[in-house]
């Protein structure tokens, strides 16, 4: 008998673009605190629908909905490795996105309660990292937790595997952006 859960399609827009500055950014949020993923910093994403004719029209579709960002002002630039969580039974495809950010974001305020522009920079810096033993609901034992500080909020789970396989890729010039 197989106890494994079966894994729910999803995908997420890992968006990035450089300031006025030219400081290559990544745009989080913080998700509003319903939900299995409440409160969490995360890529805007969800769930594939029937209606989608790909993963990547998932991510498209779900940040125009959570961030209004129209898919025009979206360029796909790769199709990263996928991600797994690891007790909410999600399969994630991320996709990199250089976007051209709006002056200011309209967000989905029953999904998103705020938009998080996030220097490169800042994430390179070991002084923002840390690793904590984490006991949460439904955890049979506290377990050695891998995070970054993004000022009060902490980037952990499966949204910091993400980061944490791009941020290489992204130092060394992989893309033009």
């Amino acid at each position: 008998m197989n106890d494994l859960p079966l894994l729910r399609e999803s995908a997420v827009l890992v968006p990035i673009f450089r300031d006025a500055a030219g400081e290559l950014t990544l745009v989080l949020i913080r998700r509003t605190n319903y939900g299995v993923h409440g409160g969490q910093l995360a890529f805007p994403g969800g769930k594939r629908e029937s209606a989608d004719a790909s993963l990547q029209a998932t991510a498209l579709r779900e940040t125009e909905e959570e961030i209004g960002l129209p898919r025009a002002a979206v360029k796909v630039l790769a199709a990263l490795p996928p991600v797994q969580t690891l007790t909410s039974a999600f399969h994630i495809a991320p996709f990199l996105g250089r976007i051209t950010p709006p002056p200011i974001w309209h967000f989905q305020p029953t999904e998103v309660a705020e938009v998080l522009p996030v220097p490169v920079r800042y994430l390179a810096d070991p002084a923002h990292t840390g690793r904590e033993n984490w006991q949460l609901p439904g955890w049979p034992a506290p377990t050695p937790i891998d995070f970054w500080r993004v000022g009060p909020h902490y980037l952990w789970g499966a949204t910091y595997r993400i980061v944490h396989a791009l941020l290489p890729r992204l130092l060394a010039g992989e893309w033009e952006l």
